[in-house]
């Protein structure tokens, strides 16, 4: 078994922005997407994480990601914000954007960020819970490529994993994050396992004939399930029809596979932000504080957020510990030319 190596929070950042930076990234670009993926790793999302961040590298290198690319953002009514990340990443069109999203929905109540023609938006809670931290409700959709889960009725895939996220501010505590994919589980999920030699659990794939499988490497090259049946495929095609529906991006089945080749897969991004004071009048943070509380304490509910932002804190406080390999793997993406 590989060891594993700890890294301070700010080293982890250092060297994901080298990494990134050396393999083509823009300087922009590679601090907005450092961001995001390490933060990842400190919440404990490791397939989203320092691991995801080798994706990207070799997405820069092989051409899927135009680490020069510059994100052209619209206003084609006050509380909408139409951006094109020309083949970037969608978090370099979103950081840039935030300032204007959040104004439009204080002055609208509600404003609306898309984004086409972007690469896979990794952690999609990262999205919505910067504007829960300016004291927002945000909902976020995102699709992919290549298409990976089965839709309704079908054992071809149709759709991406098709996460969808959902944040809110909490008095006193870090916000409420929902994060979750239309997939029994995400496709990082299965790909670690395929590089672990683990089995995965039934109900989450099925073979290329159409079988259920347990083993990663067969659900790699045949279909995900989407969770919950009918159901998880019904959210994989709301999702698909905001995150690439509404902004002209790619659809999941005529993406370009975010693992291969020399294109991007030009998918979607679509983030909503919504004004509790405008809706409530006032004190909804707090409002939304006790009743967390109440159903936690009295009901014994999980609650989404907290013990992301409990593990985050760790990692500020103690270091990230990340696989001996992947820490090699990087110092060797962060020490070539870019």
């Amino acid at each position: 078994m590989t060891g594993t190596v700890t890294l301070a929070f700010d080293d982890a950042l250092a060297l994901a922005r080298q990494a990134l930076a050396a393999s083509g990234a823009g300087h922009e670009t590679a601090e907005v997407t450092a961001e995001a993926l390490v933060e990842a790793e400190a919440e404990g999302l490791a397939g989203v994480g320092l691991a995801h961040l080798v994706t990207y590298c070799e997405a820069l290198r092989d051409g899927r990601i135009d680490g020069r690319a510059e994100p052209a953002v619209e206003r084609p009514a006050p509380a909408l914000l139409r951006a094109d990340a020309r083949g970037g990443v969608g978090h370099l069109a979103f950081r840039r954007s935030l300032d204007d999203l959040t104004a439009a929905a204080r002055t609208c109540g509600v404003a609306v960020f898309t984004c086409r023609n972007g690469f896979t938006n990794a952690a999609l809670g990262w999205f919505a819970a910067r504007l829960a931290e300016r004291g927002l409700v945000a909902m976020a959709a995102t699709n992919g490529g290549p298409a990976l889960l089965a839709a309704s009725g079908s054992t071809r895939p149709v759709f991406c994993t098709n996460p969808m996220a959902f944040a809110a501010p909490v008095a006193g505590r870090p916000p409420l994050l929902i994060d979750q994919s239309s997939s029994a589980t995400a496709f990082v999920n299965i790909a670690l396992a395929a590089a672990r030699g683990e089995p995965i659990p039934e109900g989450w794939a099925l073979d290329r004939d159409g079988a259920p499988t347990t083993d990663p490497a067969a659900a790699m090259a045949g279909v995900l399930l989407p969770f919950g049946g009918a159901r998880g495929g019904n959210v994989a095609l709301m999702v698909e029809v905001l995150a690439a529906g509404l902004t002209g991006a790619n659809w999941s089945l005529d993406a370009p596979s975010f693992l291969a080749g020399d294109r991007s897969p030009g998918v979607g991004l679509f983030v909503q932000a919504l004004d509790p004071d405008a809706l409530f009048g006032g004190g909804f943070a707090e409002r939304l504080a006790a009743y967390l509380e109440r159903i936690e304490a009295a009901y014994g509910a999980y609650v989404p957020g907290r013990s992301r932002a409990d593990k985050a804190a760790a990692a500020r406080r103690d270091g990230i510990a990340i696989p001996s390999d992947l820490y090699t793997r990087l110092q060797g993406f962060a020490g070539t030319g870019g």
